[in-house]
């Protein structure tokens, strides 16, 4: 019994079984709370469950898929210059990847020695 209130102390910190399991308990009567206040007057199978569009009936044929480069176009777009240049290196073959690896590797190996 002893063994399982030890604290172990890494150096720089320390694990301690009795506070994980105290925290786990904490955040599980929290979820506990949340779901108890959560909407009661929810039915399955009711238009409860048709997405809200502002009062728009949805539009089939998917036509509410967001593509990624949607979601992604301000980041894409602010970083085009990057993607450009990025993109060009890209060639698909493995061959290209491995000799980029290893030079940006042996890049890292110089670096730490030298700056060591």
């Amino acid at each position: 019994m002893a063994d399982i209130l030890l604290v172990l102390d890494t150096g720089t910190g320390f694990w301690n079984p009795v506070a994980w399991i105290l925290g786990a308990a904490v955040a599980g009567a929290i979820a506990l709370l949340l779901y108890a206040l959560g909407e009661r007057g929810y039915k399955e199978g009711t238009p409860q469950e048709e997405p809200f569009l502002s009062g728009n009936p949805e539009p089939g044929g998917g036509l509410l898929h967001v593509r990624a480069g949607n979601l992604y176009w301000g980041f894409l777009d602010a970083m085009g210059g990057y993607y450009e240049r990025l993109v060009s290196l890209h060639t698909g073959d493995l061959h290209d990847y491995v000799l980029w690896y290893m030079g940006i590797s042996a890049l890292f190996l110089v670096a730490v020695v030298v700056f060591r």
